[in-house]
């Protein structure tokens, strides 16, 4: 049976199992006992090893296999569920989730994964896990007289060092040993790695490549190298590799590995050859397999990736027939034509349902970021020795998906930043009269044609005195000119390139680098960034993104003979006052609305609008809301709602104050869009 047909239904449904697992994860974490959690993890678990078996893939369904044995283990309560336990599953899931996404990219989804393996039999075998098993996956013995890694090797690769001993070549098994002050090393690791592969190849790293790469080691690794060069010459090319303590370097005694009959070892060797042969003949398989799937025009497919460019297209197009639909309703209003009005009438309704269709194929909720923030949070957390309560709130927003694609990124390195330099260790919070464990809060919600997503955290806040010296220091400020800068003006310094105020300087952040990428990305994408902070309270960093979406409902009213649309989503209500119940406090024009004082905006004054004499006693207000902040816009009238296409006004107009575009009315006249979030403060 062809299974490429149910290829990307198996992919979609595994990472909907493995999203759930690591939720479910970090909810066991949390409560250790709750066996219905377990339960729920047990069946992502045992339906993503029945998919893998079916679909062929092995080596998925063998992990997967092993980790439910550790799942069922715990629900019968013959197994405790520990810290180091949780690391260990986590790290399962991890590999699984790299062999799905190497399935999703035309791979083979086959990945070395021994080492977890081999600690998830350890554990349902009832022995205890000790903390560094988690981090070190194969015991690396430096004792001299022996060989590390023994026992490591599967037949292939002994069969490829056989045959490279045969050929003239020496083959090392190699033990380096970083110094314990060792910074970075992952650099190191790669620079010793650089060095091996300019003197001959590299069969096998004790631990393997990816867990070298992520740090998951403690002070010491090795590698088996097959080369030309005497074992000295080896050695003193990596002892030249800065925050190298020893190295030991052996030959491969392969003897202590195999003992095989010679018939069986000439048998591999056979099998050896032919695999390293790079297989053309399975690629072209994969390609002709992958043509015909292509070219199936009768399978049914109820779901097909489409070009974002093609959207926009359909968008642009849309949107003029949007502009014509609203010139239709002008010219049916004024013609009283009872079957032109019925017409176009119908013909709203119908292209309504069209446009509703058009922009939720654009629409992606937020959570398909925010899903991946927990597990990092946990892990960072561990690393820098702190405890961290992270809450989601608005993560049902939706954004438009070519912002999604880019906020990512920058939203990692806030996070990353809030845990780092914002929360205090648990000593330093206790001391203040805090609880230990600190809270980062990831929100997300709409104001009116925009989305915003906050980062806050109750952590130490940003000193004001340290950014202003620092920028002194730097020679972007004078002394003098600092005392007339407001803290959001202070706080914007952050995101200037090479600014940092980190005392210590961490693996995590505090190099300087990552604020200045983060508003950059945020500026393109026509947003904005802002920073709130109190020293001791916390801080919030405040990203106003533009909803992309090029059609907005809106309600139009004028002010003297200029017409302006507002934002529907922003409104609150309207209402019609007299000019005596306008107050004034603190140099500002307010009115007392239901209980709560709100400020008043004249648009007349901010847009400059000439103006006659008013002689009447009522004026109408607009009512609008950023957030928990309200405010009041005075218009002259109302002329009713209407949905509008958004259109921008171009480079040269675009820092207007408090407009966001314009849009072309019915009547062909132009509109301008009003920014409420830019009037409220």
């Amino acid at each position: 049976m062809d299974m490429d047909q149910y290829l990307e239904v198996f992919i979609e449904e595994s990472k909907e199992h493995l999203q759930a697992c690591n939720e479910h994860l970090l909810e066991l974490e949390k409560d250790p006992e709750n066996i219905s959690i377990v339960n729920e993890i047990f069946r992502s678990a045992h339906t993503l090893k029945g998919m893998s078996a079916t679909m062929g893939y092995d080596d998925l369904a063998s992990l997967t296999h092993q980790m439910e044995n550790v799942l069922d283990g715990i629900r019968n309560n013959k197994i405790n569920v520990s810290p180091s336990l949780l690391d260990i599953v986590f790290k399962a899931v991890d590999y699984l989730e790299e062999m799905i996404f190497s399935i999703a990219d035309g791979g083979d989804g086959k990945k070395d994964v021994s080492d977890v393996v081999y600690l998830l039999k350890k554990i349902e075998s009832g022995e205890d896990i000790k903390v560094e098993d988690t981090t070190v996956s194969v015991e690396i013995i430096t004792d001299e007289n022996h060989a590390p890694g023994k026992n490591t090797y599967d037949d292939f690769e002994l069969t490829v060092i056989q045959q490279s001993k045969e050929q003239g070549f020496n083959c090392y098994e190699i033990t380096i040993i970083l110094r314990e002050d060792c910074l970075l090393k992952a650099a190191r690791v790669f620079m010793v790695f650089e060095v091996l592969e300019q003197v001959g190849e590299i069969i096998k790293s004790i631990p393997s490549v990816d867990q070298l790469e992520e740090e998951l080691f403690q002070n010491e690794f090795a590698v088996t190298l097959v080369s030309t060069e005497m074992a000295e010459n080896v050695k003193k090319r990596i002892m030249k590799v800065s925050e190298i303590d020893r190295v030991i370097v052996q030959e491969f005694q392969l003897d202590s590995y195999k003992n095989e009959p010679q018939e069986q070892i000439q048998a591999k060797k056979e099998v050896a050859t032919t695999l390293v042969v790079p297989d053309e003949q399975s690629k072209l398989e994969k390609e002709e397999n992958h043509s015909a799937k292509s070219n199936n025009k009768n399978g049914n497919h109820k779901t097909i990736r489409v070009n974002i460019e093609r959207l926009d297209i359909l968008m642009n197009l849309f949107e003029e027939l949007v502009i014509d639909r609203g010139r239709l309703e002008q010219i049916s209003r004024d013609l009283n034509h009872s079957e032109l009005n019925e017409t176009v009438e119908r013909m709203s309704r119908i292209s309504g349902d069209l446009q509703n269709i058009i922009l939720t194929m654009r629409m992606v909720p937020v959570e398909t970021v925010f899903n991946r923030f927990p597990r990092m949070v946990r892990q960072l957390a561990k690393d820098l020795h702190k405890k961290i309560n992270l809450q989601i709130i608005g993560a049902e927003t939706e954004l438009d998906r070519t912002v999604i694609d880019e906020i990512g990124d920058p939203l990692v390195h806030l996070l990353r930043n809030a845990l780092d330099h914002g929360i205090e260790t648990p000593t330093v919070r206790v001391q203040n009269g805090k609880h230990e464990e600190g809270t980062v809060i990831l929100r997300a919600y709409h104001s009116g044609n925009h989305v915003f997503i906050e980062i806050e955290d109750d952590g130490a806040g940003i000193s004001r005195e340290k950014i202003i010296q620092k920028a002194i220091n730097k020679e972007i400020i004078t002394a003098k000119s600092a005392e007339t800068l407001t803290d959001s003006q202070v706080f914007d310094f952050i995101f200037s390139s090479g600014f940092s105020t980190a005392e210590k300087i961490s693996d995590v952040s505090g190099r300087g680098v990552g604020l200045d990428v983060v508003k950059n990305t945020i500026e393109s994408l026509g947003g904005s960034i802002t920073i709130r902070s109190a020293v001791g309270k916390g801080s919030v960093f405040s990203i106003q993104l533009p909803l992309t979406l090029s059609i907005i409902s809106v309600m139009l009213v004028e002010v003297q003979n200029e017409k302006y649309a507002i934002p529907l989503s922003s409104i609150i209500e309207t209402a019609i006052i007299k000019k005596s119940e306008i107050l004034h406090a603190h140099n500002q024009k307010v009115i007392d609305f239901r209980g709560k004082v709100i400020p008043l905006v004249n648009l007349k004054g901010i847009f400059e609008v000439p103006s006659s004499t008013d002689e009447d006693e009522y004026v109408s207000i607009v009512i609008v809301k950023k957030a928990d902040k309200s405010a009041g816009l005075i218009v002259d009238s109302f002329i009713g709602q209407q949905e509008v296409v958004l259109k921008s006004l171009g480079n040269y107009l675009s820092n207007v104050f408090a407009i966001s575009g314009a849009t072309i009315l019915g009547d062909g006249q132009v509109a301008l869009i009003v920014d409420c979030n830019a009037l409220i403060k």
